[in-house]
């Protein structure tokens, strides 16, 4: 059977993407966010392609659970943490690496009835104002998580970079500096950068007077891996980076209507000339934003055309007046490759991060083991 809404993986830009977060980060440690199904990218796929990586990151416990049965080794840190004492004994059998951001967490590991069992990195709030605790706190936390009999020795720093996407936000440095601050001369790994820190900032990689560390540095690529530009007016392209999915479809009609007809739900859109309508099988029951407006552009047989009307949760309507051959069968594609996921989260008004973890669960997914034709190389 040919399904009609397909997410196709290229597991050589992948590979292309992690290469240049390498490039860009010589002699950290890669821990590979991989949360939200791999941002749409399907967990379990992408776990097995990224087999070399340092460590993986999730988001939940249960997400690390998934891994774990699938078969995947690696080390798995679990970025939320643990809000019930039975994840954390999860956590203990399944060998799963947890981030302690909050007091309540000190008295669940109390109550372990085990000793030495469980990694844990300790998150402080640089400037984020999400998780983790006061930069102040940073002394009492992290003698009172070295007390507690369940958690081994070895503990580790992190932080998290709220504006690192903006090359021209002096908060960046500002948060590394508190960081730097509250940690003094630490004997320990660290970790700091995310996508955006790892393409921009060298300074969150690298040991100073102001971010004083004798461990290893871990970064934390999540969106540049999958080939997303984590800057706002940069392209995947320019920063070498390399579309990992596209998302595409088939016309399934292609009609001709006359001048003044309408197309679509509520009739909004009313041709200007005889126009060649082509239908795809693709709306927001599969995760296509329903508020795309008329013009979006599609590509159907590699060429740009327009969305014209509403989009429906099965269909969309397409103007392929200007395309040479048109059939019942041909490929649609909605974004990736020559059309950036970035140009098209610009026009439903949202950032790519949505529409790949909203893709949903009818979509096909499929692995295309084709060669990276379209990076331009950027040094590290």
């Amino acid at each position: 059977m040919i399904e009609t809404s397909v997410a196709v993986i290229q597991p050589a830009a992948i590979r292309n993407n992690l290469q240049r977060v390498r490039s860009a980060a010589p002699g950290c440690r890669i821990m590979a966010v991989i949360k939200a199904n791999a941002y749409g990218h399907g967990l379990i796929a992408v776990a097995q392609l990224l087999k070399d990586v340092d460590a993986l990151a999730v988001a939940r416990v249960s997400e690390g659970i998934y891994l774990r049965e699938a078969g995947i080794s690696q080390r798995i840190v679990v970025l939320e943490g643990c809000s019930q004492l039975v994840e954390i004994n999860e956590a203990i059998q399944h060998q799963l690496e947890i981030v302690v951001h909050d007091p309540v967490h000190f008295s669940m590991l109390e109550a372990v009835q085990a000793e030495n069992v469980l990694d844990v990195w300790l998150k402080l709030d640089t400037g984020m104002g999400r998780l983790g605790f006061p930069v102040m706190d940073y002394q009492d936390s992290w003698s009172r998580l070295s007390g507690i009999s369940c958690v081994r020795p070895v503990i580790r720093l992190m932080t998290h970079l709220a504006c690192a996407d903006d090359p021209d936000n002096p908060a960046t440095l500002e948060q590394l500096r508190q960081f730097g601050g509250a940690i003094g001369s630490f004997d320990g790994d660290v970790s700091v950068a995310n996508s955006a820190g790892v393409l921009l900032w060298p300074q969150t990689m690298e040991t100073s007077p102001e971010f004083n560390y004798r461990g290893d540095n871990w970064v934390r690529p999540g969106l540049a891996l999958f080939g997303v530009s984590p800057f706002l007016g940069k392209s995947a392209r320019d920063m070498g980076l390399k579309s990992a999915m596209t998302f595409e479809s088939r016309l399934i009609a292609v009609k001709t209507i006359k001048r003044g007809a309408a197309v679509g739900y509520g009739s909004e859109w009313r041709a200007s000339r005889d126009t060649v309508v082509g239908v795809a099988a693709v709306g927001y029951g599969d995760g296509y934003p329903r508020h795309l407006q008329s013009g979006t552009p599609v590509l159907v047989n590699g060429r740009r055309v327009a969305l014209i009307g509403r989009v429906s949760m099965d269909m969309i309507n397409l103007d392929l007046t200007d395309v040479p051959v048109a059939n019942v069968g041909d490929r649609v594609v909605l974004w990736g490759g020559h059309l950036p996921i970035e140009e098209i989260a610009t026009r439903a008004g949202t950032i790519p991060y949505e529409l790949m973890c909203g893709l949903s669960r009818r979509v096909e997914y499929r692995m295309n083991e084709e060669p990276v034709t379209d990076v331009t190389p950027v040094s590290g």
